[in-house]
């Protein structure tokens, strides 16, 4: 039995990158305005804001990139300012349903590319201002894991705006 996890293949990227959007709708359908326009913290996201930046790197950080990458030869890859973009972008202020609309048609698009990657395109690269080297298959797996960075951070959002309202059933979790 090996320790050493096994790279994804693109087809089950894909089947999890439809997971984890089949999972923010049905946060974003469940959740009430005030829940998802609410700052557990100063400077922190609301729910609103973290769909905005998964639309942002979606668009910026993993299609965007895959596409440069596939269409030409050790491409340069920009970095973006992630929160200067999130402020542009004003996500609290704009209506549920439209952003859920942005996203939904997105990750639409992106599964599908992402299943219709043969094993030669996941060798392909690109140079990253930043982190030098970037391969597609790494682009994939790093998709996985920050989908998952930021469900996990719309979920502790949740947990913390209903915190106060446990009572003394606060006593069995910790915030």
């Amino acid at each position: 039995m090996s320790t050493e996890p096994r790279a994804l293949a693109p087809s089950e990227v894909a089947r999890l990158l439809e997971s984890a959007g089949a999972m923010i709708r049905a946060e974003f359908a469940a959740l009430t305005e005030g829940a998802l326009v609410w700052h557990p913290a100063p400077g922190e996201w609301c729910a609103k804001e973290v769909l905005g930046h998964l639309i942002e790197t979606e668009r910026r950080g993993f299609t965007g990139r895959i596409r440069i990458i596939l269409a030409g030869d050790d491409p340069a890859l920009e970095g973006w300012d992630q929160a200067e973009v999130a402020r542009a972008r004003r996500d609290c202020e704009r209506v549920a349903a439209t952003l859920v609309e942005e996203f939904t048609a997105m990750r639409r698009d992106s599964a599908a590319l992402v299943a219709s990657l043969r094993t030669d395109d996941l060798r392909r690269a690109g140079r990253h201002p930043k982190v030098g080297p970037l391969r597609v298959a790494d682009l994939l797996h790093e998709w996985v894991h920050h989908d998952r960075n930021h469900l996990r951070q719309m979920l502790a959002n949740l947990q913390a705006f209903a915190w106060p309202h446990m009572g003394n059933a606060q006593r069995f979790s910790t915030p």
